[in-house]
């Protein structure tokens, strides 16, 4: 790993429509050492990827106002900076079509609301050091 990546800011996108999920999924993520930049919604969260912030991961809601999570994941595979930032979706519906569509898109993990602390950050650690490994 090179000093960039360690020394570096370590910044997760994390986009959810409820406020009370993104300050949840925030503090989890900050407690693991990660700055998380937060979108309100999927336009928002299309916005700081066009931006050209450097993430090491990302976080979406699946069902989210103006573009949904799965839209943003296609738009990331689309893109050759964005297509390697693992990016885990995150829903309260309970629809398995939702799961699905979400791989399909190019997520690495799904996570059904509720979800425990444990469980979010388990996802955390496993994608985002196997991102940061050394291609």
């Amino acid at each position: 790993m090179n000093e960039q990546q360690s020394g570096g800011q370590k910044q997760i996108l994390v986009a959810d429509d409820d406020p009370a999920i993104l300050r949840l999924v925030k503090i989890i993520i900050e407690k693991e050492g990660y700055t998380v930049i937060a979108a309100r919604d999927g336009k928002e969260a299309y916005k700081l990827l066009q931006s050209g912030e450097p993430f090491i991961a990302a976080v979406f809601d699946v069902v989210m106002p103006y573009i949904q999570g799965t839209e943003l994941v296609r738009y990331m595979q689309s893109e050759k900076r964005l297509m390697k930032i693992p990016v885990i979706m995150m829903t309260a519906e309970q629809n398995p079509r939702l799961s699905s569509e979400s791989f399909s898109a190019g997520a690495v993990a799904f996570l059904p609301k509720p979800f425990t602390t444990a469980q979010l950050q388990t996802m955390v650690r496993m994608f985002i050091q196997r991102g940061q490994t050394p291609s």
